[in-house]
């Protein structure tokens, strides 16, 4: 079965976007972590990232859902988006991965998407206030999802091949992701603004 990327309906695409999503994603999470630590330190302390009532990483910070697993939930940010990073840096030196290793990021972006968005709903619902840097991570997490996805299922990673015009939705790929933006952009609006 071939691993690379070359007949992928997006060939020049996922690298770039594995490199640079990731990158985004792993310096949004990076930052959070230090805010998290400084505001543990210091409870006086104001995150950079809290600019008004609705945009205030400092209380969403101090809430339990920051903190799911025992630990700021931007270490996991840290970690799965090096590997992001590390993956698209390597597809565009020309490295071709094994199945298990796509199964792998598949679980992990797949895991991560989930997660975002019961973070977002957790955020405009329950907190009720916006993390700028979480949205950052929302932003870039379900793009990754969705090109890594497309990726796996035109590969056969998961079962038979599927061709690069249904992978591509014959050209309407960015549809569910234009979508997506729009609907949390609604939420965020209706909740916070009307």
């Amino acid at each position: 079965m071939d691993t690379s990327t070359d007949t992928a309906p997006f060939p020049r695409l996922l690298p770039w976007l594995l490199l640079v999503g990731g990158l985004l994603g792993l310096l949004a999470s990076f930052v959070l972590t230090v805010e998290k630590f400084e505001l543990a330190a210091d409870s006086t302390y104001t995150p950079s990232c809290s600019i008004s009532e609705v945009l205030d990483c400092g209380s969403v910070m101090a809430t339990g859902q920051a903190t799911v697993f025992g630990f700021p939930n931007s270490l996991l940010g840290v970690a799965g988006f090096a590997v992001v990073t590390a993956t698209g840096a390597g597809l565009l030196a020309g490295a071709r991965f094994a199945r298990w290793y796509w199964l792998g990021l598949q679980i992990g972006v797949t895991a991560a998407v989930v997660f975002v968005h019961w973070l977002i709903a957790q955020s405009i619902f329950v907190i009720d206030a916006l993390c700028p840097y979480c949205m950052v991570v929302w932003a870039v997490t379900v793009p990754i999802f969705w090109y890594v996805t497309l990726r796996n299922l035109h590969h056969g990673t998961f079962t038979r091949p599927v061709t690069a015009d249904v992978v591509a939705a014959k050209g309407n790929h960015l549809l569910p992701l234009v979508v997506w933006y729009v609907a949390v952009a609604v939420l965020i609006w209706q909740h916070f603004y009307l």
